[in-house]
């Protein structure tokens, strides 16, 4: 009996796969996953809105709108004397969406001078605007000092504009100062925005600020970044700028008047796997709120004294409310086998798509078994993909479908590239259905265009 020789060697070890196994409805082929079909948004039929308003078709939810902004302003009043929360322009910038927003007392927090005049052209006074971001010419400064804005400074070449413009002015305005600073290993650090804490550069600016005699600081400003799946985050923030606004007080003898904590916060949308590999749980408003006055605990400031915290939430209030309709034109069959679905709304309308699983929800019972599915827009373009691998029934071509949630940065984001932009719809509490924003016509793609009198 001879041995084999290779009896002996040992034998490669694999890595084990572990796959998410999906449960389901149970039929004759396997375990298929469920699908409930949804033909309606806030009780008003998805074809009767196409009917009246066409497809694709932005569909945005005042109840909801109204509904997420009193949960967090009730979250955060329960545990802070003093709470203003500013509407996040560039989250949407639809004017219905903003007054629903004022209505309920939210300031406005722009980062440009377009933003600004906006919020002003929507009946915001100045004192009730946060005017950030790295960009603020001398003539915005000026407007925004007049009217009494909360200008929070950006970066020193800002704060010497802002002293130049106070100067032309003869004021002393005041003025906030944005920091930067380390959150935590879970959330990237936006060094490019603000005065770094930890470097000893937001002091050197404080000092530089106080030595220059034509500026008040008034108040500090943090935002951590975007996102934010770890409410401890804020924690740390808020520890942070308690400790420098004490530092403040004792050597300086600054009490400052607000804290602005940003936003940031995560909406329901589910992030893809290059952005947040594994399971995703959004954290509630009431945990951020908890996380964010826990941190601020730290303050040794007077009862009287107390600052108001201000917070410039966008995502989390307004994604959730919006919901496109979109129609099925296509179906193929792909190289690899998998089925492909083909939408009147691609990534000209969902710049988010780019970065989140968008839910698809059809509108009517489907009929057959789901399999892995690509969901693409109308585009000409490799990359209008809405989806890259979701399990789907079958759908028929004319059959209409819902993508959610879609109320952030889509329509402020969206492009009037080979496809022209749709139209937008406002659903009130009583269901009454109201056109915000029109489709729009080739007109208002060559509007603002000139041709030279030699090419006439």
């Amino acid at each position: 009996m001879t041995s084999n020789p290779t009896a002996k060697l040992k034998q490669r070890y694999e890595r084990p796969s572990i796959s998410r196994h999906r449960a389901g409805f149970m039929n004759k082929m396997s375990a298929s996953a469920a699908y409930q079909p949804q033909d309606s948004i806030d009780g008003v039929p998805v074809e009767e809105l196409v009917e009246a308003h066409g497809s694709p078709l932005f569909v945005y939810s005042q109840r909801t709108l109204e509904d997420r902004y009193r949960q967090l302003h009730d979250a955060l009043a329960l545990r802070w004397p003093r709470v203003q929360l500013a509407w996040s322009y560039k989250t949407c910038y639809l004017d219905a969406v903003c007054k629903v927003f004022h209505a309920e007392g939210a300031w406005a927090e722009v980062v440009s001078g377009m933003e600004f005049r906006k919020a002003r052209r929507n009946g915001i006074p100045a004192r009730q605007i946060v005017f950030n971001g790295p960009r603020k010419t001398a003539d915005e400064l000026r407007e925004a000092f007049a009217g009494g804005a909360i200008v929070n400074i950006d970066h020193f070449d800002e704060l010497a504009l802002c002293e130049q413009v106070a100067t032309e002015l003869n004021m002393k305005p005041k003025v906030g100062m944005r920091l930067n600073m380390s959150a935590g290993a879970a959330t990237p650090r936006w060094g490019r925005f603000g005065f770094a804490l930890e470097t000893g550069q937001a002091w050197d600016a404080v000092r530089r600020l106080v030595g220059g005699g034509r500026l008040e600081l008034a108040g500090l400003h943090s935002h951590v970044g975007t996102f934010i799946l770890d409410p401890s985050a804020y924690t740390t923030a808020g520890q942070k700028i308690a400790a420098f606004a004490n530092r403040l007080r004792k050597e300086l003898g600054i009490t400052v008047d607000y804290i602005d904590m940003g936003g940031g916060f995560a909406s329901k949308a589910r992030l893809r796997s290059q952005y947040l590999p594994g399971e995703q749980v959004s954290p509630s408003l009431e945990q951020y709120a908890e996380a964010i006055t826990n941190g601020l605990s730290d303050l040794e400031f007077p009862h009287d004294q107390t600052p108001l915290l201000i917070l410039e939430t966008g995502r989390a209030l307004v994604d959730d409310a919006g919901t496109l309709i979109s129609t099925v034109f296509a179906n193929k069959r792909l190289p690899d086998g998998r089925r492909a679905v083909v939408m009147d709304a691609g990534v000209n309308v969902l710049f988010t798509s780019y970065w989140y699983k968008h839910d698809i929800t059809p509108c009517s019972e489907p009929r057959g078994v789901p399999e892995p599915t690509v969901v693409y827009g109308p585009l000409c373009m490799n990359i209008d993909v809405v989806c890259e691998n979701m399990m789907l029934p079958p759908l028929e071509v004319g059959s209409r479908v819902l993508v959610h949630p879609v109320g952030a940065y889509n329509v402020t984001q969206s492009m009037q590239f080979i496809q022209l932009r749709p139209a937008v719809c406002l659903i009130s509490p009583a269901g009454e259905v109201a056109e915000i924003r029109r489709v729009e016509t080739l007109d208002d793609l060559v509007m603002g265009e000139s041709v030279p009198a030699w090419l006439e």
